[in-house]
C-alpha cells in the first residue's frame, strides 16, 4: 500500500508540532522551512488538520500553530484517515479506468483483498501515537516490529 504526499507530509508537519516545548508555536512559513514543501502546501496541510482538532491555530505576533491535545492521545490512524484524499470506502468509485465506474463493481474478490489489506494497515497505525513518532527512529522500528510480531503481520 502507498501512502500519500499529503498523508507523509500531514504527519511531518504534526511531529514539528510535537517537539515544540510547552506554549511554542510554529508559524506556517516555519512549518513549510523545516519540511521543505510550499507554505501554499502547509497551509492546506494545517487547514485539513485544525479542522480535525489535531491543531490549534494562535493569530497574531506571537500566533502561530501547536498540537491541540497531546501527542500521545494521537493515534496515526485518526491523521491518515482525516488526510487521505481517496478513502477506501469508495475504492470502486475512485475507479482510474476508461470508464467512470469500475465493471466489477457488483462482485469483486480484488476488493476484499484491496479492503483487508487497509484495515491491517489501519489498525497497526492506531497503535502507535504521534508521541511515538518523535522517538530517535531505532526505537520507532523496534515499537513497528513489536506491532509485526504481536499481530504476525508482514
Amino acid at each position: 500500500m502507498k501512502i500519500s504526499a499529503q498523508e507523509e507530509y500531514g504527519l511531518r508537519c504534526l511531529v514539528q508540532l510535537a517537539l515544540l516545548k510547552e506554549g511554542e508555536t510554529l508559524t506556517l512559513t516555519q512549518i513549510a522551512e523545516r519540511e521543505g514543501i510550499s507554505v501554499a502546501n502547509a497551509g492546506k496541510l494545517m487547514w485539513l488538520l485544525s479542522k480535525a482538532g489535531f491543531v490549534k491555530a494562535t493569530r497574531g505576533t506571537k500566533g502561530g500553530y501547536c498540537l491541540a491535545r497531546p501527542a500521545s492521545e494521537i493515534k496515526l490512524s485518526e491523521v491518515i484517515k482525516v488526510l487521505e484524499e481517496k478513502g477506501i470506502e469508495n475504492h470502486c468509485e475512485n475507479f482510474t479506468g476508461v470508464l467512470d465506474i469500475c465493471v466489477h463493481k457488483e462482485d469483486c474478490g480484488i476488493r476484499s483483498v484491496i479492503v483487508g489489506l487497509h484495515e491491517i494497515i489501519r489498525n497497526v497505525l492506531s497503535q502507535i501515537t504521534l508521541a511515538e513518532l518523535i522517538a530517535p527512529e531505532k526505537m520507532v522500528d523496534q515499537k513497528f516490529h513489536q506491532i509485526q510480531r504481536i499481530h504476525r503481520i508482514f
